[in-house]
């Protein structure tokens, strides 16, 4: 079939390369394999190959059939990924391991890292993402890609970035390469789950004022007056002059829990 432009699809039929995410995956026989966008089921047929059951979530409706008939034993479910309850999908319990890979259009890569990544978390995660997002989530303090969404991710996950995937691997070929990541939440995130939400809000602030230094970036973020800010900074062992880019994930943590024993409530 025509690769629809709407979904962001680029297929990828390459033997070799599929093999490869279906190792770094790695499924047991009999493990729970949630893929994101089977597409035509090249990936999907690696993974039951492994053994995997394997439930896939497809958004385009005339591929629904298509992988139903080439693969007869995987359940493919018509939805948007977005929107889908994964768990309830899948019919596993909180508590049950999960497994989730898919060849993730660029367009929602983020919104779809979030998700994976919302409690109860899977077991493991390999997702094919635009190889400047894959740079971006791995990226260490005072890079130049290192970012809130490296942050984000790094505070509830460990993050590889496995092997890079050409542009010429897929059909239609994008116009960037891509990149294989593996994800494997953290049993003791940095954060709470009940703190996620102040946690995002304090961390895309403070990046919103890249070029601020940190003690008038959190007086803006906060509305506090310079008092109570330097006792937080200091307190999560900061500089007042630094930038939000120097910043590693535990440094927001620590200056979280300052702010929030201030009384800080992520307004």
């Amino acid at each position: 079939m025509k690769p629809r432009k709407r979904f962001g699809q680029h297929f990828l039929n390459h033997p070799a390369i599929l093999a490869r995410i279906a190792d770094a995956l790695g499924p047991a026989p009999g493990d729970l394999v949630l893929e994101i966008g089977p597409g035509q089921g090249a990936l999907t047929a690696a993974l039951a190959a492994r053994g995997a059951r394997v439930i896939a979530i497809e958004k385009d409706r005339d591929l629904v059939p298509l992988v139903r008939e080439r693969l007869p034993g995987v359940t493919v479910i018509e939805g948007d990924a977005l929107e889908v309850n994964w768990r309830e999908a899948t019919g596993l319990g909180p508590g049950d391991d999960l497994l989730v890979t898919g060849n993730i259009p660029y367009n929602i890569t983020t919104p779809l890292l979030d998700r994976a990544l919302t409690p109860p978390r899977p077991k493991r995660i390999v997702f094919l993402v635009q190889k400047e997002v894959a740079e971006r989530i791995v990226a260490r303090p005072g890079s130049k890609t290192y970012g809130a969404l490296s942050v984000g991710v790094q505070a509830v996950a460990t993050i590889e970035k496995l092997f890079g995937v050409p542009a010429g691997a897929f059909h239609p070929p994008p116009k960037v390469d891509s990149a294989v990541i593996r994800l494997i939440p953290l049993a003791q995130p940095l954060v709470p789950d009940d703190e996620i939400r102040r946690f995002r809000r304090l961390v895309v602030g403070l990046f919103g004022f890249r070029r601020k230094q940190l003690s008038r970036g959190l007086r803006e973020l906060t509305g506090w007056l310079p008092g109570p800010v330097e006792y937080a900074i200091q307190r999560a062992g900061l500089v007042s002059d630094g930038r939000a880019e120097t910043i590693p994930p535990e440094g927001f943590q620590r200056l979280l829990d300052a702010l929030i024993d201030q009384g800080w409530t992520g307004g």
